[in-house]
């Protein structure tokens, strides 16, 4: 009970404190982005807008949110800076789902290289808070409440022990188990710090750079002939080769020592589960 005590102390700080953060917006432009809502009702009342700030849940509420922060961002960067890498850092250390559309917000605000490296570093950092957390408030719930998929990835660390970090690698650039998951896992697998964490930094890179060249590009698109543009076209070849990237580095350097039979995205494997339901 101490434990989630503790757990559910810095949830609520922390929400309160992205949650001020998210209200208490400083003076911003007297008027919405062109042709938006903001705009319109920003005349009609002669005095600033009022935002709305929450989690973009589709597409359309994450292009509607992006134009808003970059019309926002022109006067109030270091404010846009720091409700991102908080919003980002809350998802992230509490193993909350959804961080695509974050990581997309990235590249449509701030471009495509600065949100590459946001992305990548808030990934790290709010990943190894989870991990912390893990480690200091949820171990005995995590096999408490996952015992056959924590049991599957500790054999198979044990097994991969040799090749730890490549074994970390190719969990993380071909999500078979949620990286949410291996983030509360981690501690109880006992892995060590120094691995985890540039397991996660190097393991990420290509799904950071697709999720945030998407976002670029989204932002970019006003119209069907803007698809077919050579900057464009380069971007998505950029995003098809960052694809078959990590594929091409486990098959050169790390094939030969892994052994993942049996890891899948669901848990055990089908042979496997067989045996457990004959002794049931």
């Amino acid at each position: 009970m101490r434990s989630l005590a503790g757990l559910a102390a810095i949830v609520a700080a922390a929400s309160v404190f992205l949650y001020l953060l998210s209200t208490r917006l400083p003076p911003g432009p007297t008027h919405g982005p062109p042709g938006s809502a903001e705009e319109e009702d920003g005349e009609e009342d002669g005095g600033v807008p009022e935002y709305r700030l929450k989690f973009p849940s589709d597409l359309d509420e994450l292009r509607e949110l992006a134009e808003m922060l970059k019309f926002y961002n022109r006067e109030h960067h270091g404010y846009v800076l720091l409700l991102f890498c908080s919003a980002y850092l809350y998802k992230q250390s509490f193993a909350i789902p959804g961080s695509s559309f974050l990581n997309m917000l990235a590249g449509a605000i701030f471009g495509p290289w600065e949100g590459l490296a946001l992305a990548c570093l808030l990934t790290t950092v709010g990943s190894t808070f989870c991990f912390l957390l893990s480690s200091a408030f949820g171990k005995q719930h995590v096999v408490q409440h996952f015992p056959e998929k924590v049991a599957l990835l500790q054999r198979k660390v044990e097994e991969n022990r040799s090749s730890l970090f490549f074994f970390l690698l190719f969990l993380r650039f071909f999500p078979m188990t949620p990286n949410w998951f291996l983030n509360i896992t981690c501690p109880v697998l006992n892995i060590p710090m120094p691995i985890f964490f540039f397991s996660v930094f190097i393991g990420l890179i290509p799904y950071n750079f697709i999720c945030v060249r998407t976002g670029s590009i989204l932002s970019e698109i006003s119209s069907l002939d803007d698809i077919f543009s050579w900057g464009t076209l380069a971007q998505l070849l950029a995003i098809a080769l960052m694809a078959l990237l990590p594929g091409a580095l486990i098959k050169r350097y790390g094939g030969a020592r892994l052994k993942m039979d049996g890891v899948d995205s669901n848990g055990p494997s089908r042979a496997e589960v067989k045996p457990d339901r004959k002794r049931r």
